[in-house]
């Protein structure tokens, strides 16, 4: 018996020899298909990267990434200490295209502290690799550091119980003058008054690069919000490994996940934005492709954050339903068989909060109420065409959409309900995306939009004195105030941009107080201009609907849109882009409320997310709920 043993085991342990070597004769062979890039060139990765800071007890994935490396010789510890032991977690192995990964899935640190980590493996012989690293049957190896912090056992008694942040994507500093501007007015030189999100107790400025590139977009940028690491563009809550899969890169714990699992929190998400677009879905997904908006749409049922809003339906529904779904799937019907209230419109929503406030009223405390709204097919109409010009073919089916005040005030009478606390994103998506589009007039309408709606969160706030608020935007846009523009002297076009003393004060008015100009277009207005855009007609005034600045040509490359009348204006960027890019500035921070103190000075953007733990005084090592 022991002779057959020993036999099986021998057996064994040449089919692993033999297996092994295939692999490492597999990578070999692949080597030369990996991309040539400056990450594959280092041979060696860790992921998390280097400088990564953590929460104690807060969960990750840990991966090493090694490229043309035998397939068993890779090694990785923990402050001198074998990593899977140290995460008492075992290992895995395996081989795609000619990188070997180690991989350890959900781990967490325990303690505070700094934490140095090394990985190493040897090289295989390969004629497609580096002919001296093959010369030398070099061993390679990648030595990194990690900053872990503690809020935990921070003073219990000065800790905020809810959250909420307000993301004004796109929100520039200028983006916000434009709407201090038009709201408030300005009379020799002094504004009438200030924005409500500029009256906050304490404000910093943030930095916005993610680790792949100094410029960033929505994904990358409210990820760092979300999980308080940086990530790469179009990817949230995960770093970026070498394949193709958008959902196998290593994860870190988003915000829902987080204050789910340790505090047993109500979570919100509401937008003016498709639901499933790139800001709120940060908060509640992994994916390094943010365009996976059908599957980001399914995984809301993994998370469950309890109030869902914004626009989105397509991505619910299957395409005989008008929907985009080729899984034959009516998500909506899913979430309701789930628990949640299905509103596609205002009344909708109103209906519900009437249930609501019924219920509360007759002593059954409602706090399990849980709404999926769902306002148009993809993003939700911006302000000034939703609620002011309300063109029917800008409209269309959708003429009943919510604001984003509506929104606000429900989402927080719903979370506040719950006793463990909670967190509430609201994002005035389409500064953002009107920028991009070169429509000023648009874009501050909708930054007014959120500033109504920062009202509603500070007056929620001030009331109960156990909140933190904080307003910030994503990332920045290239625009820039130069002066007004006006035709009074018959001038137009570039002539009419008034400079230094003739830049005289624009005139819009708000007679009704209603925080929005009366007319959008007034008779001096602003001159707004653009540091990074594609070929375009300029045009100081008002659209009377939203319209692309641009057209592919029979070449594939984005031109003026001859449609818009005005002057012509040469790009700066590549002719790929058909709309005006994103810029690398800082953005301004407001914070207000409990742990608003945090906040200040020049932060980068992933301390937003340990600025909210802090004043949390989360304890991410527990898992009650």
């Amino acid at each position: 018996m022991k002779k057959v043993f020993l036999s099986l085991c021998l057996s064994v342990a040449a089919f692993a020899s033999l297996n092994a070597q295939n692999l490492d004769s597999k990578i070999a062979q692949n080597a030369q298909n990996l991309k040539t890039d400056s990450i594959n060139s280092k041979h060696i990765r860790i992921l998390p990267i280097n400088n990564a800071k953590f929460l104690a007890g807060g969960r990750f994935d840990f991966l090493v990434e090694c490229f043309y490396c035998q397939t068993n010789s890779i090694k990785a510890s923990i402050n001198g200490v074998d990593a899977a032991k140290f995460f008492d977690k075992r290992a895995s192995v395996s081989v795609d295209n000619g990188v070997v990964s180690y991989r350890i899935n959900n781990v967490t640190f325990p303690r505070s502290g700094t934490f140095k980590v090394q990985a190493s493996g040897k090289l295989i012989e390969s004629k497609n690799t580096d002919s001296k690293l093959t010369e030398s049957k070099a061993e390679i190896s990648q030595n990194i550091a990690y900053k872990v912090v503690d809020f935990s056992q921070d003073n219990p008694k000065i800790k905020a119980k809810n959250v909420i942040l307000f993301i004004g994507d796109g929100m520039s500093l200028q983006a916000k003058q434009m709407a201090r501007i038009l709201s408030k007015g300005i009379t020799q030189g002094k504004y009438n008054g200030l924005l409500e999100m500029e009256r906050l107790d304490n404000m910093a400025l943030v930095t916005t690069s993610g680790y792949d590139a100094l410029t960033t977009d929505s994904a990358n940028s409210a990820s760092a919000y979300s999980t308080g690491h940086k990530s790469v563009v179009n990817a949230m809550g995960v770093y970026e490994n070498h394949t193709k899969n958008p959902f196998d890169d290593p994860r870190v714990e988003t915000m829902t996940e987080l204050l789910k699992r340790t505090r047993g929190m109500s979570v919100g998400l509401v937008t003016t934005a498709n639901i499933n677009d790139a800001t709120p879905a940060a908060f509640a997904t992994h994916t390094r492709n943010r365009d996976m908006k059908n599957e980001i749409a399914f995984d809301y049922l993994r998370t469950r954050p309890d109030i869902i809003m914004g626009g989105g339906l397509a991505n619910f529904l299957y395409d005989e339903k008008g929907g985009v779904r080729d899984d034959g799937a009516d998500l909506t019907m899913t979430f309701r068989d789930s628990g949640y209230k299905i509103a596609f419109n205002r009344k909708d929503l109103q209906n519900i909060m009437k249930d609501f406030r019924t219920n509360l009223k007759r002593d059954s405390k409602d706090s399990t109420t849980k709404i999926l709204g769902l306002y148009n097919m993809d993003n939700m109409n911006v302000y000034l065409d939703r609620e002011v010009l309300r063109h029917p073919d800008v409209l269309k089916n959708f003429d009943n959409e919510p604001n984003l005040m509506e929104m606000t005030k429900a989402a927080l009478e719903i979370l506040s309900q719950n006793e463990n606390g909670f967190f509430l994103l609201v994002e005035g998506a389409s500064i953002d995306k009107q920028l991009h589009k070169m429509d000023w007039q648009r874009a501050a309408y909708d930054a007014i939009e959120l500033d109504k709606a920062v009202k509603i969160g500070r007056d929620f706030a001030d009331k109960r004195g156990d909140t933190l608020i904080i307003v910030v935007a994503d990332h920045a846009h290239g625009a820039s105030i130069t002066g007004t523009y006006h035709e009074l002297d018959g001038k137009s076009g570039r002539e009419a941009v008034r400079t230094y003393k003739d830049s005289i004060f624009p005139t819009f008015v708000d007679n009704d107080k209603d925080g929005f100009p009366d007319n959008p277009d007034a008779e001096i207005t602003l001159a707004v201009q653009f540091a990074n855009h594609p070929d375009y007609i300029a045009n100081y005034h008002l659209k009377e609907k939203p319209t692309s600045p641009t057209i592919k040509d029979s070449n594939g490359r984005y031109i003026a849109n001859e449609k818009v009348q005005g002057e012509h204006y040469f790009g700066n960027i590549p002719y790929k882009e058909d709309q005006e890019v994103h810029a690398a500035d800082d953005v301004v921070l407001m914070a207000h409320g409990v742990g608003s103190n945090y906040f200040k000075g020049i932060m980068d953007n992933t301390e937003v997310f340990f600025g909210i733990a802090k004043a949390l005084n989360l304890n991410a090592k527990d898992s009650k709920f």
